[in-house]
């Protein structure tokens, strides 16, 4: 009997012999089995096999009771060939239908699909034009927030698009509201500021009635924004520099016209809201001169500093016939050629040549109404400057007139002028009536589209500038050639700067510029990514375009194929790009080698940091893949995975990172997810020379490496980061530069091996070692192994796993084993990086954390405010002084990054709106305190002292990351050094 139970006492069973009768009664839950007869004849269970009577009684064994049976199954019931699903009772709300319809999704503002609205000019005209390239020209319009690039390209969409289905049933507020063609974006309407590049190919007439092909890209003036800048900056040939005229030139100006000139695009300058001067500083014609001289005064001034003594050939000046004076909001626009050419058309029997009266419209010129002569003074009583008589004072009439007049009055006025107008028009609102006077009185754009055809280069010419500054292959192939010369019969090559998501945000189209040969849809290509060299082919796909077509922001006109010299929207070949890339064809003549085009240095880096992470943990794959997307389509956001896993997200800005997790949530990943609170990149960087030769021995005993830390001179991690120096050139060049610009003696220039933690990295490691000591042959087989842990040790500080700055690490000495196997990577590489960070904390270690330029634009009495807010967050004011002509002040300064959260919103209500603030990187600055000193004591919710802020920010940021608070050079240096260095006092106790 004890059989019968377990050790717990649980019944078991029967011995075998009794519950043999059981088993053939059958066990599943009383059921009978069929004969076989039987079970042919009725396949198909009836579920009455549970309520037949079991005649034997129940079984004795145990049942748990999730194992019971009450009813049959769905497949008893309904069969075996047939799919049962279960739904859990109150999982969906009502309001959840249990099929849902399948939703489109969108994300972007677009024309209706199907239908491309009507233009002024015949589609077939323009992809006829783009044949050929000495009449396009490829601009972009740029420049500061609310200058009026957007506002500007309306007039243009105006001009030349059927626009009366947009303005369709708004009245009033909305109907005065602009329209903002190229904002696609659902942020870009509701925000009012552009965050993307957009791009237009407009087909406009010139003042000869000629039609030009003008491939324009509208940029973002938000400085967030400056990568989408950067990027549009790459593909075209000349930059419209758009400056509002009371403002003059602000913060992304200023960054325009400085990468503009280093990169030798040429440069129009556009000044807009010309009617500010009238309508809302109200100054008289002569002041309003003076003022509109002084803006084109700082602009020559902001070239000059930029390229001092060389600052001719950029200059800007209406005399050049490259100003251009406009007024978006009222869509009219002039140069003093085209103005002349208006006093020519309306006096025609005048007979005088209106290019030498151009001319004489601009400076100081003064018209002598009597003897009717221009003179370089003013000789008679009256005589007023020729630019105030001619240009501005009929502006001025022809504003005050439309304003102040009746209806009937206004009439005979401006049918004096030639301008017709219906009744129903002359009784519009003060703004639309004058935008119709306006409309009819200057005319067309044809002005603006003369000064870029005069003043920007066209395709053919501007493929000189970008082969020579970003092309990295030979300019002496037949590929270079083809690509100079704009050849649509060449090979297929294709630059991508910008990813543009499609209006369900699933998929990316590849915007670029063609240089060489014709897109065709179907056409094979390769992709060659950044990383993509001859060398190390790794970073190259094969793809198949899909579709070509005309980008025009809110739509897309397809076609056969776009050749060279034009902007295309490319489908299909998107996958592999994540940031630029080049497109080439699969085979180049004559086999030639393929070769891309540089990526695109930025104006600044990014140091705007935040973790993210899903709400719920099995959505991170999705969270994933969204982050993907979001890498795509931001030029300059940076993606990684901490040491403590995890996911962070670098931005340039506030605005900027709150318009990526945007779009992460909203358009990408379509979830919720949890956001840090912001913090801020560091870098680590010494002060000082190391204070001993510190060496590292390798765990296998067999190898030793010594090196010795000290700071890089100024400027040369700069030259590093823009390229002017680079490290894949020979020995031989990159020596002659150190030779050259800083005095490096001949044989330590040859002997730069590395720059880290990449090719453009702020870091040198130096050979120092002496042939007579170290043998050459044996040094150069781990040479490889002592540049990775110099880039591992550069790119991870000893401090808290930041980046490294501005420290030349040079090999002493090196002793090797003889045995190759001995010296292999896995006991070099780590060897090294340990050498790098025991020299690096022997030499004065120090923290470097990013600032902001900021530049306020407000009130005089809203300058206090800003010293105020500045002074509590360790920032402080450079310099501050009136804007010329307006009552506005601008006031610049400095204030670190980790210090700026939330300073433009803490700015506004010290003075309640009234101000605009600019916050741009600017440079790397070292913080106050040594990081190291343990003296310091940090009490929790007390803020850090002056010297104490390196030790706060050091610790703080290792707790994130979930490192040790322990810093000491001690867990570097070999054990026998650190005994040394307590005895002689270097070192104390606790490290």
């Amino acid at each position: 009997m004890d059989d019968l139970y377990d050790e717990f006492g649980n019944f078991i069973g029967e011995p075998e012999g009794d519950s043999q009768e059981e088993e053939e009664a059958g066990a599943y839950s009383g059921a009978q089995y069929l004969d076989d007869d039987e079970a042919e004849a009725d396949t198909a269970p009836t579920g009455q096999e549970l309520m037949e009577i079991d005649e034997d009684g129940p079984s004795n064994a145990v049942v748990l009771h999730e194992d019971k049976q009450y009813y049959p199954t769905a497949q008893q019931t309904y069969g075996p060939g047939v799919e049962t699903l279960v739904q859990e009772e109150d999982t969906q709300t009502l309001q959840q239908p249990i099929v849902a319809p399948v939703e489109h999704k969108k994300f972007t503002i677009e024309e209706e699909e199907g239908e491309l609205p009507p233009v002024c000019f015949d589609r077939g005209f323009l992809s006829d034009l783009m044949s050929f390239p000495e009449g396009i020209r490829n601009i972009a319009l740029c420049g500061h927030l609310h200058h009026g690039k957007t506002s500007f390209l309306d007039t243009l969409v105006r001009q030349t698009h059927d626009v009366s289905k947009l303005m369709e049933g708004k009245t009033g507020k909305a109907r005065d509201e602009l329209m903002r063609y190229t904002d696609t974006h659902l942020l870009e309407r509701e925000r009012g500021l552009s965050i993307k590049s957009s791009p237009m190919t407009l087909v406009l007439p010139g003042t000869n009635g000629k039609s030009q092909l003008l491939n324009v890209l509208d940029t973002p003036g938000h400085v967030n924004f400056a990568d989408e800048v950067a990027a549009a900056m790459r593909l075209v040939d000349g930059i419209v520099l758009v400056v509002d005229v009371v403002e003059g030139v602000q913060t992304q100006t200023e960054l325009v016209i400085k990468h503009a000139v280093l990169s030798g695009l040429p440069l129009v300058l556009l000044i807009n809201k010309m009617d500010r001067l009238i309508l809302e500083l109200k100054l008289p014609p002569t002041d309003a001169y003076f003022k509109l001289k002084h803006v084109v005064e700082e602009v020559n001034t902001h070239i000059e500093n930029v390229i001092p003594g060389r600052g001719e050939k950029f200059r800007v000046s209406p005399e050049k016939g490259n100003v251009c004076f406009s007024c978006s909001s009222m869509d009219w626009c002039i140069t003093l050629p085209s103005f002349a050419k208006l006093y020519a058309e309306s006096y025609p029997n005048a007979q005088f040549d209106s290019g030498e009266f151009g001319k004489r419209l601009w400076g100081d010129i003064f018209f002598n109404p009597r003897s009717r002569k221009f003179t370089r003074k003013a000789v008679e009583e009256g005589a007023k400057r020729s630019f105030v008589h001619f240009v501005l004072e009929p502006i001025y009439k022809l504003y005050s007139h439309t304003i102040s007049e009746s209806p009937e009055d206004l009439k005979k006025t401006l049918e004096g002028l030639g301008i017709h107008l219906k009744p129903s028009q002359l009784k519009s609102n003060a703004k639309e009536l004058l935008r119709l006077a306006c409309e009819q009185f200057f005319g067309p754009a044809s002005g603006f589209v003369d000064m870029v055809i005069q003043h920007v280069p066209s395709p053919v010419e501007g493929a000189k500038q970008k082969l020579g500054n970003y092309y990295t292959g030979p300019t002496d192939t037949q590929t270079a050639k083809a690509m100079q010369e704009c050849d649509s019969d060449g090979p297929l090559i294709v630059h991508v700067t910008k990813l543009f998501n499609t209006q369900d945000a699933q998929s990316f189209n590849s915007f670029g510029r063609v240089l060489s040969g014709t897109a065709r849809p179907g056409q094979k290509v390769r992709v060659l990514g950044e990383n993509y060299s001859i060398d190390d082919e790794e970073d190259m796909v094969n793809a198949t375009i899909s579709s070509v077509s005309i980008a025009e922001s809110r739509y897309s006109v397809p076609v056969s194929g776009i050749p060279a010299g034009n902007f295309v929207l490319l489908g299909g070949v998107d996958s592999s790009i994540f940031k630029t890339a080049t497109i080439v064809a699969p085979k180049l003549p004559e086999d030639e080698e393929a070769y891309i085009f540089r990526p695109i240095a930025h104006f600044f880096e990014s140091v705007f940091k935040v973790a993210v992470e899903p709400i719920n943990p099995s959505e991170l794959p999705k969270m994933l893949d969204g982050l993907r997307k979001i890498n795509k389509t931001y030029p300059l956001i940076t993606t990684k995975v901490e040491e403590s896993g995890e996911h962070v997200v670098l931005g340039t800005g506030e605005l900027y990172m709150d318009c990526v997790l945007h779009d992460l949530r909203r358009m990408y990943a379509q979830m919720e997810i949890k956001v840090s609170d912001p913090v801020t990149r560091f870098c680590e960087t010494i002060v000082d020379q190391s204070a001993i030769k510190c060496y590292a021995i390798t765990p296998n005993k067999k190898n030793k490496l010594t090196f010795v830390a000290e700071p890089l001179d100024d400027g040369i991690a700069e030259d590093i980061e823009s390229g002017k120096v680079d490290i894949r050139d020979p020995a031989r060049k990159v020596g002659k530069f150190f030779e050259e610009n800083y005095g490096y003696d001949l044989l330590a220039s040859r002997n730069i091996w590395a720059f880290g933690p990449d090719d453009r990295g702020p870091n040198i490691l130096q050979n120092d070692t002496l042939p007579s000591d170290v043998d050459a042959k044996v040094l150069r087989n781990v040479r490889d192994g002592i540049k990775q842990g110099f880039s591992w040790a550069s790119r991870e500080g000893p401090l808290c796993e930041e980046p490294i700055r501005n420290v030349k690490f040079k090999i002493t000495d090196v002793e090797l084993a003889q045995e190759a196997i001995s010296r292999g990577g896995a006991q070099i590489i780590p060897t090294a990086r340990r050498a790098c960070y025991s020299s690096f904390l022997m030499a004065g270690p120090r923290l470097m954390e990013p600032m902001y330029s900021c530049t306020m634009l407000g009130p005089a009495n809203a300058v206090s405010s800003l010293y105020t807010v500045l002074s509590r967050r360790r920032g402080h004011v450079l310099s501050d002084a009136p804007v010329p002509g307006t009552p506005l002040y601008s006031v610049k300064g400095l204030i670190p990054v980790i210090d700026s959260f939330g300073f433009e919103t803490d700015l506004r209500i010290h003075t309640q709106g009234a101000v605009t603030l600019s916050l741009v990187f600017d440079r790397w600055s070292v913080v106050p305190g040594d990081p190291l000193d343990k003296s310091v004591k940090l009490r929790p919710l007390e803020p850090a002292g002056a010297q104490a802020t390196a030790r706060d920010f050091v610790l703080k940021t290792r707790r994130r990351k979930g490192l040790s608070e322990d810093v000491g050079v001690g867990k570097f240096l070999e054990g026998e050094l650190v005994r040394q260095l307590r005895e002689t006092g270097v070192l104390d106790g606790g490290v």
